[in-house]
């Protein structure tokens, strides 16, 4: 298997992508693929173990998506999507423009038969295990059509990657019962209903970080809010928390022997463990990290790609895809629900 991973995207490129690419060597399986200026990557380390693709030009954050797809076609994040397609690699990361590889997956990759609207799909820490929440940003305004979509491919990759039996699918909504809602959340319950997944209903904002629920669906403008929402909060609660126990010196001595405890307990909530989100409904195993990633969760990202190769997930769903595509089919011509 080989990774490709854009050496010039994030806050932090090139030197936190690289030292994460050669941590990351040390954990998986896969041959790494360094898409970036040759000079840069020579300069942190002038002997390179990795193949390294020169590119002569860089996607910014500033840059408009499309525009930057199509016209900087040596960048490292055009390389490296061209490359996916062209199968020269299994898998590709990048941490840069969000819009800009939304862009790249949809012009140079396509969607997979059926697909509306890609989704990111961002692990979100829980009480419990993970959550996986889409659409995390890739879409702020969506057709129930799409909301189904959501569905069905993240019920796929918590199954396939995630390692969960029969997840628990649900609503991002205003009430648990059925009749709340908007008009994207009513007209997409129906859809959801007859999905062949564990479609479980709705979830309200204050349950989701209870950990019950395993997939979160919603469009990309809410659900992006929530991520942040609670990326900030375990920040700030973090902080306090610190705050606090480190303000006493009763609360020093205690903070020692609960040290290892708070330790996991940061641990637990911080995306940095978990690294990146799938783009689901291209077609490539094309991955996101966060824009502010250090190595830590580059090495992460690398992890959880390599796993979502090997789930050979895309073949599941376009088989998926394909059935649904002949039922409706059948129906339009038959006029029958089946």
């Amino acid at each position: 298997m080989r990774l490709g991973i854009d050496v010039h995207g994030g806050d932090h490129a090139p030197h936190e992508i690289l030292k994460g690419a050669y941590a990351a060597a040390k954990k998986i399986k896969a041959d790494l693929v360094l898409y970036g200026s040759k000079e840069e990557i020579l300069k942190f380390d002038s002997s390179c173990p990795f193949e390294i693709v020169n590119c002569t030009e860089f996607i910014t954050g500033d840059d408009a998506p499309v525009e930057a797809i199509r016209r900087k076609r040596d960048s490292s994040m055009v390389r490296g999507i061209v490359d996916l397609k062209d199968k020269k690699i299994d898998g590709f990361l990048s941490a840069g423009n969000s819009g800009a590889l939304m862009a790249g997956g949809l012009l140079r990759l396509g969607r997979l038969g059926g697909i509306e609207r890609p989704a990111l799909a961002v692990p979100f820490p829980t009480a419990k295990e993970m959550t996986l929440l889409l659409d995390a940003g890739a879409n702020a305004d969506v057709k129930p059509t799409s909301i189904r979509d959501f569905a069905l491919m993240g019920s796929l990759y918590k199954e396939k990657v995630m390692g969960k039996s029969n997840p628990r699918v649900a609503i991002v909504n205003i009430g648990e019962e059925a009749g709340k809602g908007n008009f994207l959340v009513k007209e997409s319950y129906p859809l959801l209903e007859a999905l062949p997944i564990n479609f479980v209903g709705s979830i309200e904002g204050r349950d989701i970080p209870k950990g019950d629920i395993d997939v979160i669906v919603t469009d990309g403008f809410t659900g992006n809010v929530i991520l942040k929402l609670g990326e900030g909060m375990a920040k700030s609660f973090g902080g306090l928390l610190k705050e606090n126990l480190l303000s006493t010196l009763r609360g020093k001595i205690g903070t020692l022997l609960i040290k290892n405890s708070l330790i996991d307990f940061m641990k637990h909530l911080d995306y940095k463990e978990y690294g990146g989100a799938p783009l689901l409904g291209v077609k490539g195993y094309l991955a996101k990290a966060h824009g502010s990633s250090d190595a830590k969760a580059i090495m992460n990202a690398l992890y959880f790609l390599e796993k979502y190769v090997e789930s050979a997930m895309l073949e599941d769903l376009e088989k998926t895809l394909i059935e649904r595509l002949k039922r409706e089919e059948l129906i339009e011509k038959t006029g029958d629900s089946l």
